[in-house]
């Protein structure tokens, strides 16, 4: 099982030597990946419209992630680089085709482009986007973006994209690169099952071991459905370091290795943790419980 880190988006601050610092540290440490999630927008939440926006507001500070994954590819050497998610139907395809093959071959192919559709509809609005038929269109978005990560040129005329006979350069290292889903309900697991490489399921799922185990038999219906099975399949269990109960925590890591998840990601924001310090160290206090090996 790989072992990697949320990175505290919300409660990091943007210091560049202190994300420096935290990403060569996790590469220090033995940590397997860093995975990063996506807010292009925050919205204010004393609304009239009464607009779905999702857990985060304009006062939680989001880092555009394929930019910051960008930036600590240069501070880094080997650690593996994730999006956990990117919310691809309020985003162009193309462009973010452009800028995950960028940083795949800026980081030597460490990129895992996880996607998802997303609850904040100001942010869709802001975005020039609807929210209608969010998951026919991921689907679209994905088998655009596989194509141009694979052909030197792609024709494609679909319902929401036209690409006349043109290709990107430079094209990924990995070919194509990988693609996860987040999310929880049935069309998602579906969906995931059917084109996707993994899953990233959210962190009420893994809260405990008994809803991850359910959960991943309910995936790998699925995926038996379509042909494939677990052991072919990425699964991204996410463990909240709460209260820093070390016997607790090493406990969870050993249920998720005998349920045989292949990834997992410790997450330190809401842990009341205060200040950048504060999480460089529960960074270090766990990769002891986690036994990871130092590089």
């Amino acid at each position: 099982m790989k072992i990697g880190l949320i990175y505290p988006q919300s409660e990091f601050g943007n210091d560049p030597d202190r994300i420096r610092e935290y990403a060569q540290s996790a590469e220090a440490l033995g940590y397997s990946h860093i995975l990063v999630s996506d807010h292009v927008l925050g919205a204010n939440p004393v609304r009239s419209d009464k607009l779905p926006i999702g857990q985060y507001t304009h006062e939680h500070a989001f880092q555009e992630p394929l930019v910051l994954l960008g930036f600590i590819a240069a501070a880094t050497r080997v650690i593996g680089l994730a999006t956990g998610i990117v919310i691809l139907p309020q985003r162009q395809a193309v462009l973010v085709a452009k800028q995950a093959a960028t940083v795949d071959v800026l980081s030597g192919g460490r990129l895992r482009l996880g996607v998802g559709l997303g609850v904040n509809e100001v942010e869709y609005i802001a975005l020039g986007q609807s929210m209608k038929a969010r998951g026919a269109r991921i689907e679209e978005q994905i088998e655009v973006m596989r194509r141009l990560w694979t052909e030197r040129l792609v024709v494609y005329s679909g319902k929401w994209h036209e690409i006349p006979d043109a290709g990107l350069l430079p094209m990924p290292v990995q070919r194509p690169i990988p693609i996860w889903f987040g999310g929880q309900n049935e069309l998602v697991l579906r969906r995931a099952a059917r084109i996707g490489d993994g899953w990233i399921p959210p962190l009420r799922v893994t809260a405990d071991a008994q809803s991850l185990r359910k959960a991943m038999e309910t995936m790998d219906g699925y995926l038996q459905e379509s042909g494939r099975s677990l052991k072919d399949f990425g699964i991204e269990a996410r463990l909240n370091y709460g209260a820093g109960d070390e016997t607790l925590l090493r406990e969870r890591l050993d249920e998720w290795r005998r349920f045989g998840v292949s990834h997992a990601s410790l997450n330190t924001e809401g842990a009341g943790l205060k200040g950048d310090q504060a999480h460089l160290d529960v960074m270090r206090r766990f990769a002891r419980v986690a036994e990871l090996q130092p590089s």
